[in-house]
């Protein structure tokens, strides 16, 4: 994970998705995400929150942001098995 963070513009950096409602709040966070060394990706507020929840296609990806986007807009509403509540 070390060789692919760090550079800012660095082609394969990893990206992390960051979603919120308060727009100066995420702004503070997605500086943060940049300055530990990871391109930041706005995932937009929290009603759109559940893209990045386990199971969905970036939860634990190692994507670039393109790649973060992509996974994003893969995501679907229907729980995997293993994910609902018993």
């Amino acid at each position: 994970m070390l060789s692919a963070c760090c550079v800012r513009r660095t082609p394969g950096r990893i990206a992390l998705p960051v979603a919120g409602d308060d727009e100066r709040s995420k702004a503070i966070v997605l500086k943060l995400v940049d300055e530990l060394g990871f391109d930041a990706v706005d995932a937009g507020g929290l009603d759109e929150s559940w893209r990045q929840q386990p199971g969905t296609p970036v939860y634990a990806a190692d994507f670039d942001a393109e790649g973060v986007r992509q996974a994003l807009g893969k995501a679907s509403k229907e729980r995997k098995p293993e994910w609902r509540a018993k």
